[in-house]
């Protein structure tokens, strides 16, 4: 990994790439310390100390929800909007028919994701300020009716914005995904004190068990990201104008977790909204909505069991997902069969789809349930010992990080494959 990282920074375009990268990062993070007006600093720190649901919120955005910056809203308005216009792509016929016009369908669809990100973090950020004034942690107080509440909301949008067009800036011009990275930068900032919480704790058991769930994790997610399922693909001996080229043999790679980090992330997200809206009703006025408010908000506590057997079954769920969204087999088929290569013992076309098919629902399952089991896992830690409740949110960002950092070293190395390359390709 350091040979990969060293040679990387020897060649100049992936050292432009990754010297650009952290050149956002630290834009990000100079953001994420400009505090909102109006806000009353101790009342903000003792609501977050007290309410579960806000910090696995502040989990994505760096602490800078708890800080209440301009960017507090983080990246979770850009990807609640990407999962409904990836849902609505899948069922409304011209959204579909879009999403496979190649990349001008994407940039489209990209358009009106960011589109829909405004209103999304508008509501968000209504819903957020509305329960931190029942708290009393708004001076002044918040209405729609009020100049400066107006000016609070659309300070955090803008700051959604902005942090959304960051992230498309890391992913065209960067390395890796965007999305990724900026939640990748807020937690990694929040490493120093969650280690020196942890080495505070009483009992040496509390951290010998806590170091041995982060190497678990550590392994189980380089293990899931590296495993792979090779289809050998064959090509036949085939003449373009008047050259005549050789057929070979060489094979399609199929990860076992063709999704990434993404399916925790958008697992989390919507965990996070349920439970910011019963976080917000839960100061109405009206009991009865009161009531069935603090009933879901309980409902969904990051510590109780119901909650991790949720989290587990929208990991497995939304792994499938993200995989049917990013791989299809019928495109593949078709890649192919135009160029002349097919699967031995598989005919071309239809088959050759069907087969593409069945492999990766059966590799997918053991991906989705080994990501689902190590997302849970430290959750149910913190739920069967009290003592390591902290654990839940920290085990959720170790398995972001570890995730981020395999797929940015397998980008970098795929950069200097091309470039070891490019005198052949000249």
């Amino acid at each position: 990994m350091f040979e990969s990282l060293l040679n990387a920074f020897r060649a100049p375009d992936i050292r432009r790439r990754i010297l650009f990268v952290l050149g956002i990062l630290v834009v990000y993070r100079v953001l994420a310390q400009v505090p909102l007006p109006g806000i009353d600093r101790a009342a903000l720190a003792d609501f977050f100390k007290n309410n579960s649901a806000f910090g696995i919120l502040d989990l994505f955005a760096g602490g800078g929800l708890s800080q209440l910056s301009i960017v507090g809203l983080a990246m979770n308005p850009y990807i609640n909007a990407s999962i409904i216009m990836q849902l609505m792509a899948g069922v409304i016929p011209s959204l579909q028919a879009l999403s496979r016009e190649g990349e001008y369908g994407r940039q489209k669809l990209n358009q009106y994701t960011r589109y829909l990100t405004v209103p999304m973090a508008l509501l968000q950020a209504f819903g957020i300020l509305s329960a931190l004034n029942a708290k009393s942690v708004i001076i002044g107080g918040f209405g729609l009716g009020m100049a400066s509440s107006w000016v609070q909301m659309i300070t955090m949008v803008a700051g959604a914005v902005v942090l959304m067009w960051l992230g498309e800036l890391i992913t065209e011009k960067g390395i890796g995904n965007g999305i990724s990275f900026i939640i990748f930068a807020g937690i990694v900032s929040r490493a120093p004190a969650g280690v020196l919480a942890v080495l505070q704790q009483p009992s040496p058991r509390d951290i010998v068990l806590f170091g041995i769930l982060a190497i678990v994790a550590v392994a189980v997610i380089i293990y899931i990201q590296e495993g792979q399922r090779r289809i050998p693909i064959q090509y036949a001996s085939r003449v373009r104008g008047r050259r005549m080229y050789q057929g070979g043999q060489t094979f399609l790679p199929l990860r076992v977790n063709l999704a990434g980090v993404i399916p925790i992330i958008f697992a989390i997200s919507i965990l996070a909204f349920p439970g910011q809206l019963a976080a917000y009703f839960s100061f109405s006025n009206v009991q009865a909505i009161q009531d069935v408010a603090k009933a879901i908000g309980s409902f969904l506590s990051p510590t109780s069991i119901q909650y991790s057997i949720i989290y587990f079954l929208l990991t497995v769920g939304f792994t499938y997902f993200y995989t049917a969204f990013t791989f299809k087999p019928d495109e593949t088929a078709e890649n192919l069969r135009k160029n002349g290569g097919f699967i031995p013992g598989i005919r071309p076309g239809r088959p050759t789809q069907e087969y593409l098919g069945r492999v990766v629902s059966r590799i997918t399952l053991a991906g989705a349930l080994f990501l689902g089991i190590v997302a849970v896992a430290p959750v149910l830690a913190g739920v069967l010992d009290s003592s390591l409740q902290g654990i839940a949110i920290g085990g959720t960002g170790l398995l972001i990080v570890v995730s981020v950092v395999v797929e940015t070293m397998k980008q970098i190395e795929a950069q200097l494959m091309m470039r070891n390359y490019e005198g052949f390709i000249r």
